[in-house]
């Protein structure tokens, strides 16, 4: 979506998210919460810190992006067992990642957003026409980036992350 209205409407919808979260007016959901690191000791706080404070930041101006994508598919799958979530998701985030990827080849950055599909869906549906029978995967701003000091974000390493023959058994000797 390219027109400043549209883009500004959506863009009040994140603004509320935040709004109501920092109130309290809104909540994560059960899975969202439990990932949420309140102490400050834990060596996720600092990092998830600096993560939710970007996040504002592209919030507050998101309305000034010139691109906004919204990867859509028709369909919708969340009353439906998980071989239909995984089917449909398997379909459009793997397309969704591969036209960050195109956009980054060619000089433009993007980030994926999801914040506004528990709580706001169906206004930001409203605002773009989409039909009720549409499930909507993220939200894409689109711009040129500026910088060049990319780095890859620290994570755990993956080796801790990576389960063998059963959950829980780690390859050995490595």
């Amino acid at each position: 979506m390219t027109e400043p209205e549209k883009r500004a409407a959506v863009a009040a919808i994140y603004q509320r998210l935040v709004d109501d979260f920092r109130s309290g007016t809104l909540h994560f959901d059960p899975y969202l919460a439990s990932l949420h690191v309140v102490n400050a000791n834990d060596p996720r706080f600092a990092p998830q810190q600096r993560v939710y404070a970007a996040g504002e930041y592209l919030v507050s101006h998101l309305h000034e992006v010139p691109v906004l994508v919204l990867p859509c598919i028709e369909g919708r799958v969340e009353n439906a067992g998980p071989g239909a979530q995984t089917s449909l998701y398997g379909s459009i985030l793997p397309a969704t990642w591969s036209l960050m990827l195109a956009l980054r080849a060619r000089g433009l950055g993007s980030v994926m957003m999801t914040f506004h599909i528990h709580h706001f869906e169906r206004k930001v549906a409203k605002i773009l026409d989409i039909p009720d029978d549409v499930t909507q995967a993220a939200l894409l701003p689109i711009a040129y980036f500026t910088g060049t000091d990319f780095k890859p974000a620290k994570r755990m390493p993956a080796q801790k992350r990576t389960h063998w023959n059963r959950w829980g058994q780690q390859r050995l000797g490595e």
